[in-house]
């Protein structure tokens, strides 16, 4: 059986987690192939929720599928498709099976996605959610009411170390951290300077949170240029893009991870912060090897 991952926040120096991305439709073979690679090698499995607003397999029957086979899942929860009654509904559920984590999330905007004419509810956002959260911890609905058996939850959020300006940023996080939350999971960095500022800052508002690092590999030049022109507070830096592109024709994926891995060195020689979450969605059998490039294998 898996070591709870609150448990491991409070007594591992570098804790590291992944995604298992759900797939598009009931067949869910793949997903258990990279849930047993990967259920013995990470200390937490996440479990996106209709990840950039795509429909896909739930993250809660996810997790379920993760906790049956040994493995510890982090329950990642957004605010666009839910209310709160359905959001605490389904808290409760998954308290009730043994799923122990939450990444509480806002959640990206429908017109991303692949139904566009869906409605969008964000009755919460992230940090209303984290009170919700913190709520049903402490054996009350969100209305006060007295439950017939709290959750007992070990509670995440988010946060984007790179963004510009990172004042609004900052601002956030901190109500993050006050609303009451245990790590951070952070948006994919490529610049340690930025990761490090971010670290001091969580640092000195409460040092008991833990910090850790997203890591995304860069699988060539044109993913490179994407995500520096359409995803918020990501920032390649150029030496990163160069590199890329001086890599023999067919390798980038393997540089992206070669990438990844020294970053994964340089955090944990240095202390940086607190871990690493590796996120490689389409590509979760490939983590085994960002692991061992980064020396945690």
């Amino acid at each position: 059986m898996a070591t709870p991952f609150r448990q491991l926040l409070k007594t591992k120096d570098f804790v590291v987690t992944s995604e298992v991305g759900p797939q598009k439709g009931a067949n869910v073979s793949k997903a258990l192939e990279h849930i047993e690679l990967l259920k013995d090698k990470m200390d937490g499995l996440n479990v996106t929720d209709n990840q950039s607003s795509v429909m896909r397999y739930p993250s809660l029957g996810m997790c379920l599928l993760i906790k049956e086979h040994g493995g510890e899942p982090v329950l990642q929860v957004t605010c666009r498709d839910r209310n709160r009654l359905a959001i605490q509904a389904d808290l409760l559920f998954a308290h009730s099976r043994g799923i122990g984590n939450v990444l509480c999330l806002t959640g990206d905007s429908i017109d991303v996605g692949d139904h566009k004419e869906a409605k969008q509810v964000f009755d919460l956002d992230s940090v209303q959610l984290i009170h919700l959260v913190q709520t049903l911890n402490s054996g009350k609905d969100m209305e006060g009411n007295e439950l017939n058996g709290g959750t007992d939850f070990c509670i995440g959020t988010t946060a984007s170390p790179s963004s510009d300006p990172i004042e609004p940023q900052l601002i956030k996080v901190e109500k993050k951290l006050k609303a009451g939350v245990s790590f951070i999971q952070t948006q994919a960095v490529y610049e340690l300077d930025d990761l490090k500022r971010f670290s001091e800052f969580v640092r000195n508002v409460d040092d008991r949170v833990r910090i850790l690092a997203g890591i995304v590999p860069v699988t060539g030049v044109k993913m490179a240029a994407y995500m520096n022109e359409n995803v918020p507070g990501i920032s390649i830096p150029q030496r990163l893009i160069a590199e890329l592109a001086d890599a023999p024709k067919g390798t980038g994926p393997s540089k992206g991870m070669e990438i990844a891995g020294r970053m994964i060195r340089q955090i944990h020689e240095e202390k940086v912060c607190d871990g690493v979450h590796i996120m490689f969605i389409g590509r979760e059998e490939r983590v085994p090897e960002i692991l061992e490039a980064g020396g945690l294998l």
